[in-house]
């Protein structure tokens, strides 16, 4: 981990779009990790990477609707 860049909680938050309340929330809950430099947090990128991944959603497939189901003309859907 030497090598990673590391983050402030600030920076962290304005990336993600979130309060930075929230990214101390996921630091005290052990779901962001990061380490105390004694002026603050840090995260490293490679663990914001890690929590992003943790935390992602399965992909949407193409041919989804609102409902989940394939649209009418797909071969697939007739039995």
């Amino acid at each position: 981990m030497p090598q990673d860049q590391y983050q402030t909680v600030r920076e962290v938050a304005d990336r993600l779009k979130v309060a930075e309340a929230t990214v101390r929330n996921w630091i005290r809950e052990g779901q962001l990790r990061a380490i105390d430099i004694g002026k603050g947090w840090r995260i490293a990128d490679t663990d914001l990477a890690n929590f992003l991944l943790s935390h992602q959603t399965a992909p949407k497939m193409p041919w989804a609707g609102l409902n989940g189901s394939r649209p009418e003309g797909d071969a697939k859907c007739r039995p």
